[in-house]
């Protein structure tokens, strides 16, 4: 298996997840990100998934449908899905997509915890 390009930890009844890499551009590397999310959710009942953003610095479109994807996967899931720490310049592109509506985005990691549902 190729070295893991998340961090991934369960905390708090949710799933943590921070992006190791700087970049998410590759398509490879989109392709690892969303297996080993879906590995990591693929047990839970009603999985509580916060992203942080914190190290990225780019991200390419395509990213965004991956995103999408994960966000369909834990929907389905009765699942909820959070993101945090965007950079300013990121958040643009989901600002012009359309997608900062779709998605449940907050400033901190914190925030993003405290805005998921009450067990």
């Amino acid at each position: 298996m190729p070295v893991s390009l998340l961090q991934i930890r369960r905390l708090e009844g949710s799933i943590r997840i921070e992006f190791v890499e700087k970049n998410i551009l590759d398509e490879g590397n989109l392709h690892q990100i969303e297996q080993e999310i879906r590995t990591a959710i693929e047990t839970e009942k009603n999985p509580r998934v916060l992203i942080s953003f914190k190290n990225v610095e780019h991200m390419s479109s395509a990213a965004l449908g991956t995103l999408l994807a994960l966000k369909d996967n834990i929907e389905k899931k009765s699942g909820e899905l959070r993101l945090s720490n965007i950079d300013r310049r990121i958040y643009e592109m989901f600002v012009i997509t359309k997608l900062n509506r779709l998605f449940s985005i907050h400033e901190s990691v914190e925030q993003a915890a405290g805005s998921f549902t009450a067990k």
